[in-house]
């Protein structure tokens, strides 16, 4: 067993900056409105969702039942079959949604793409946001969610392969977005311009997962807990 944390509480900066990663990570949660949001940009209904988000987190941020803005580390020894709380499966099963669901529309979008020249990807959001987040909440509901199961006892796992989720999907959203953006300026244009971005996603993609996957990027080396490496996600 392998204690993670010496300290009795969460300082007060610590808590105030991961309050609003919970607020975009709620915010950005309904597909169809982050879809209007980028494609059209914010409207009222944006705005009062956003509202809504940061009544909710402040509420919970207050009463420290939000990951990282509790009162002290709920965690505290890598190993311990500890019950896992509701705030925190919720939390990371929104999270988990954000990071997983855009990136495969857009990966899907993309292929279809450059296959018959048409952009779908609005057709992707409408059929496909919903019943694939329905998939995450499902599989959180079997605890097979990382960080969102039952039990905290892999957590030093479970914690590395959520932040390689973060370095692979972030980045690589981003330089697609900088490619659609900047690509015809260096000559990229229509059915070129899709290929561009599809060779860009991937390679950024791959560029950070291969390290992430193999514990080279900060937060990705997995801790096995109780000397166990053949256990974990």
């Amino acid at each position: 067993m392998k204690k993670i944390v010496t300290r009795e509480r969460n300082k007060a900066y610590y808590r105030v900056l991961h309050a609003p990663i919970w607020v975009w990570v709620f915010w950005i949660l309904p597909g169809h409105l982050t879809f209007d949001l980028y494609l059209r940009g914010p409207d009222h209904r944006h705005w009062t969702w956003l509202a809504v988000v940061i009544a909710v987190c402040a509420w919970r941020g207050f009463a420290g039942r939000l990951p990282g803005v509790e009162p002290r580390p709920y965690i505290t020894h890598y190993g311990v079959d500890a019950p896992n709380l509701g705030y925190r499966v919720v939390c990371y099963t929104a999270a988990w949604i954000d990071l997983l669901v855009p990136w495969t529309l857009n990966f899907l979008g993309l292929v279809l793409a450059v296959a018959t020249g048409e952009w779908r990807i609005a057709e992707l959001y409408r059929w496909m946001y919903y019943p694939l987040a329905l998939a995450i909440a499902l599989a959180t509901a079997l605890n097979l969610t990382p960080r969102a199961r039952r039990s905290v006892k892999w957590e030093g796992v479970e914690r590395a392969w959520f932040y390689v989720t973060i370095w692979t999907v972030v980045p690589s959203q981003a330089a697609a977005w900088a490619m659609w953006r900047l690509g015809p300026r260096f000559g990229f244009e229509g059915d070129a311009l899709s290929t561009a971005r599809l060779v860009t996603f991937v390679a950024v993609s791959l560029l950070f997962f291969v390290p992430g996957f193999f514990g080279r990027l900060p937060r990705t080396p997995r801790d096995y807990e109780l000397g166990d490496e053949t256990t974990g996600v």
